[in-house]
């Protein structure tokens, strides 16, 4: 059915909370679209023929499809059509880089801005999930089991993929939660946790067994399970937890974190909540270094820990910031300082061991480098001292030795990520496929679904072909 296009060439904003009010909780920042919003910005698809939004959606949803049942108040509709391709759309909807991937592409967004196709699909995920109730029906068993390691994005996507084919999955998740970095890394106000666990339940429901507390490496070797416990295949989709640090003096010193153990203590295991017996530093005066979304999140769950002031170390200029520029601005609406073209070569300590500074040379942009960005380059006699009492480092993560160092046979590169054949994830081994960050090292959470698609389409081939 055809309906009036809406040529307004804004997209409908998205209300949320004020940012001296957020600041100081834990709540979700953005509220969502009421369905007068959603509508509204649904009609503002042009339903393009060739589609060309949905050749930037690395799961490939059709995307047309979807908001055309949102423009006609179909909003069940629309999550059938948004479900068929994608395992997480409450998750997908909230932490999407959609500017760079969807909605990069959309027609709109030429002279105007694009469709809010993020903020549709997060409106339409939603809705299903406050007014739909029916528990998925319980495929019909195969015959066949397969094993996933790792209970993050990939392995979730994996599962559902396969255990709608009728296959036994059970996932192993080192961690006491599944989600991966759902549960761990992405804070509270970004992603719920509660629609996490909602999408989890589901996988439950479709059969999925997910195993807690279970170290692959350590617990059970990948030669077990494909042994003894009769798993025809196995996903890696171990994640990339290892943190990174610069190897500068001064980094043992105590308020010294990663991004990621300053993120698992206060979402998995609720350093926020008033009461909660896991230790974090209630700093005054915080540095994170780095300026990816993980930076961003770590800086914005300090600030509501009570710091007065957070700063944004980054080696290059604001335009470089490789966050989503949503992160960015809701981190400067919120009172985050942002330092660039700063780099810290030495964390400087008190009597005690404690942080007390950091030793910072300020940078100029050279060349660009490989990658097309321009080199930050050191100013001669431009050191200063930034009087801090934490530290975070948040300049990446590569992936857990422990799988590799574990499974004979297992090629890996020399960044320690899993090599495979790039096309369906298979690896040097024969019915063990990884994806996800195991394989590239730290990306986003939509790559490593995708990822977890090709492998369960993969496996199921080759289980099938056997």
């Amino acid at each position: 059915m055809a309906h009036q296009i809406n040529m307004d060439p804004c997209k409908c904003p998205m209300p949320s909370q004020e940012p001296q009010v957020r600041n100081h909780n834990f709540d979700e920042v953005a509220l969502g679209y009421t369905a007068e919003m959603a509508v509204s910005e649904a009609k503002r698809c042009l339903n393009c023929k060739n589609k060309p939004c949905q050749t930037g959606c690395p799961v490939g949803i059709d995307i047309p499809a979807f908001i055309g049942k949102v423009a006609e108040e179909d909003f069940e509709g629309a999550y059938q059509v948004l479900s068929a391709s994608s395992a997480l759309p409450a998750v997908c909807g909230r932490v999407c880089p959609q500017e760079n991937q969807c909605e990069g592409k959309c027609v709109r967004g030429i002279k105007g801005e694009s469709v809010g196709i993020g903020r549709l699909e997060r409106f339409v995920a939603d809705w299903h999930r406050e007014h739909v109730t029916d528990t998925p029906v319980k495929p019909q068993p195969n015959g066949y089991k397969v094993a996933i390691i790792g209970a993050g994005p990939s392995g979730l996507t994996a599962a559902g993929d396969l255990a709608k084919l009728g296959y036994a999955v059970t996932i192993y998740e080192a961690l006491h939660l599944a989600g991966g970095v759902l549960v761990y890394g992405i804070p509270e106000f970004r992603l719920p946790k509660a629609i996490v666990q909602q999408e989890i339940d589901g996988l439950k429901a479709l059969g999925v067994d997910i195993e807690t507390n279970m170290v692959i490496g350590k617990v059970l070797t990948i030669d077990e399970l494909m042994g003894e416990y009769g798993f025809e295949a196995v996903y890696i989709a171990s994640g990339a937890g290892l943190p990174r640090f610069m190897g500068i003096p001064g980094e043992s010193l105590k308020g010294v974190y990663s991004a990621n153990e300053y993120l698992t203590r206060i979402n998995l295991m609720k350093a926020y909540q008033p009461g909660s017996k896991t230790p974090i530093m209630h700093s005054h005066k915080v540095a994170v270094v780095g300026g990816g979304n993980v930076a961003m999140d770590a800086a914005r769950c300090a600030k509501r820990l009570g710091a007065e002031e957070v700063y944004i170390v980054y080696r290059r200029g604001m335009e470089e910031l490789p966050a989503r520029k949503e992160e960015v601005e809701h981190a400067q609406e919120e009172g985050i300082i942002f330092k660039t073209l700063t780099n810290p070569v030495e964390v400087l300590g008190d009597e005690d061991g404690r942080v007390r500074g950091m030793a910072c040379i300020e940078m100029e942009l050279g060349e660009p480098d490989a990658s097309g960005r321009r080199r930050p380059v050191e100013k001669p006699d431009s050191r200063f001292e930034l009087e801090v009492d934490t530290m975070i480092m948040s300049i990446g993560t590569s992936p857990n030795p422990l799988i590799r160092s574990t499974t004979p046979g297992l090629e890996t590169n020399r960044h320690g990520c899993i090599v495979t054949n790039g096309d369906d994830g298979l690896t040097s081994r024969e019915g063990v496929y990884a994806g996800g960050d195991a394989v590239t090292g730290a990306a986003t959470v939509i790559l490593a679904m995708g990822a977890g698609k090709q492998a369960a389409a993969a496996i199921h081939a080759y289980i099938q072909n056997k």
